[in-house]
Formats: C-alpha cells, structure tokens, sequence
C-alpha cells in the first residue's frame, strides 16, 4: 500500500482535500481528528493535560477548552514541548495502527505538522495543498471567526511556505475554485492508482 501523508498551512484546505479523496473511495486517516479524540473527557491525556496546565484549560462540562490551552502554549517553548511529548507519540501510535489494518491501493494520512515534526520520510509520498498567504487569512477567519493578528500568528509559527513545498512529491494549488481542486484530486487518484498497480507483483 501506498502510504501518501497530506500536508498544507492553516486554511489551505486540507479538510476539503481529505473529503474529495475519500468521495474516490480511498481510505483517509485525519491526525487532527485523532488529537481531537486523545482530550475527550475521560481520557489520559485530558487529565494529564489538566495536572499540568490547570483546571482553567477545561470547559464546565469537563472537556478541554482550546482556546485557552492555546494561549498558554502559543509563545511557550516549554509548555509546547510537554503537550507534544503528551500527544505526538499516542498520535503517532494510533496512526500506525490504523494503516497496519488498511489493505488498499493508497491511503492519504493527514497531517498538519508534518515538515515541523519532520515525518515527512515515514510516508511513500509527501502531497502539499497550497495557497497563499492572504487566502489563508481569509478562509480562517471565516472559518474559525478569529482575529486577523492570531491568524498571522499562526502561519508564522508553522514552517514557511517555500520549505513546505520543498519536500513535496505533488503540490495541490489551491488558489482556485472547487471545480479546479475536485479535477486535481481526481487526477492525482489517478496517479496514485497507477502508482500502485505498477507496483504489484
């Protein structure tokens, strides 16, 4: 199986892409939905979470509140290290997991941070979705209804655009309307199918 890991900047649409991958039938595993589901309540690493960073990192009804988790990592080397030493290895060994039970031609791994943990050489294939700056902006603002500034501060946090596109093997230009972008995917699952097929004994 080939393994693609599906990589881009805040707000450049990788949600999107995983959705019109999957409408081809191919398997996709979303890294950002396994985080999300690590900080359920209930689970270990809410509670080793909220040991460390303190109760006011939780909503009333005992789930985690993003927001003000995020105000205590962002700009906090030490704080971010010890919620990545949390997280990034459970997320590693969920994901590993669920490829170990995938038996199809090629599955897309989604993963947002994957040049800034560099694991980019875990996977076959390195497929960026790309747009630039000032669309980023926008289409997260909108989405998440956040300020302009925190937004900028985001994008400056993870690694340059021209860096992330270095490692690619496909970009996915993302500057265009959705027809453009359902044509690409389609072309690259084509690609990928072909890819596979060619490989097989």
């Amino acid at each position: 199986m080939i393994k693609v890991a599906l990589t881009g900047g805040i707000g450049c649409g990788k949600s999107t892409a995983c959705k019109l991958f999957s409408q081809h039938g191919t398997p996709v595993i979303d890294t950002d939905i396994i985080a999300r589901e690590l900080v359920e309540p209930g689970k270990p690493a809410l509670s080793k979470i909220s040991d460390y960073f303190g109760a006011d990192i939780l909503l009333p009804d005992g789930s985690l509140n993003r927001k003000a988790l995020a105000q205590k990592v962002f700009n906090n080397n030490k704080n971010k290290d010890y919620l990545e030493s949390i997280l990034h290895p459970e997320i590693r060994k969920i994901t590993q997991s669920k490829i170990n039970k995938l038996d199809t031609c090629y599955a897309i791994i989604a993963i947002p941070l994957l040049v800034e943990t560099n694991q980019q050489t875990d996977y076959d294939y390195v497929l960026v979705i790309d747009c630039n700056e000032a669309q980023q902006i926008e289409r997260t603002i909108q989405r998440d209804h956040r300020r302009i500034d925190q937004v900028k501060s985001i994008i400056n946090a993870q690694v340059s655009r021209k860096k992330r596109n270095s490692v690619a093997d496909d970009i996915i230009d993302n500057t265009q309307d959705i027809k453009s972008l359902e044509a690409r995917i389609k072309q690259l699952h084509i690609k990928y199918m072909k890819l596979c097929n060619s490989s097989l004994p």
